[in-house]
């Protein structure tokens, strides 16, 4: 069989687009973000909007290797989410997007891949699924901090650094105001738990 006639062929443009899709979906919640002055909480998500980009990349690279350099059109049946929002909003359903693609759409790629002999492309869509796995964990925190209010609150003191000028504060809770060069509370390095139980 051809390449371009298997499931994986489609699954790596399906895929390219996804990622490319949810890059920009998370580049538009960080732009959201900065205009409230939540700088971190904004550079976190441009780093998973990165990451997804990267993502797109590789399955890109994966289907031009084995498909061809000029590509004209792959037809690819698909549904891709599309929704806004507050930014508690937001970054749930980003969560519930990374869910299925961690635990769905990658696990049958993958499966479909190896049903093909495809398996260091079935290799590609675990590890990134694994990726998406974390994604999920990071925007779960993320949303319910938020929503809650403890997004620089933390029950046991920990370690809050200014983005801006470095000053550092062991405390349960990060200042308004940095006392060192008066930048906002959004400046604060955010603190994201390392949820080892749950990888």
């Amino acid at each position: 069989m051809q390449f371009d006639q298997t499931k994986t062929y489609k699954n790596l443009a399906r895929s390219f687009a996804g990622e490319s899709q949810a890059g920009m979906r998370y580049q538009l919640i960080a732009r959201a973000a900065k205009k409230q002055g939540y700088e971190e909480l904004a550079n976190v998500i441009k780093t998973i909007a990165k990451n997804e980009t990267v993502h797109a990349r590789r399955f890109f690279e994966e289907l031009t290797k084995r498909g061809g350099d000029c590509i004209d059109n792959i037809d690819i049946d698909a549904g891709y989410p599309f929704h806004t929002g507050d930014i508690a909003r937001a970054l749930k359903l980003a969560a519930n997007d990374e869910r299925e693609e961690h635990e769905r759409i990658y696990s049958t790629f993958a499966n479909d891949a190896k049903e093909e002999g495809f398996n260091d492309v079935a290799a590609l869509f675990n590890l990134v699924a694994n990726v998406e796995k974390r994604h999920q964990q990071v925007f779960n925190y993320l949303a319910n901090a938020f929503e809650t209010g403890t997004l620089y609150k933390n029950e046991s003191p920990i370690l809050y650094v200014c983005a801006d000028c470095g000053y550092m504060q062991t405390a349960t809770q990060a200042w308004d105001i940095c006392p060192l060069c008066k930048a906002s509370q959004g400046e604060v390095y955010l603190h994201i738990p390392y949820e080892k139980e749950k990888l």
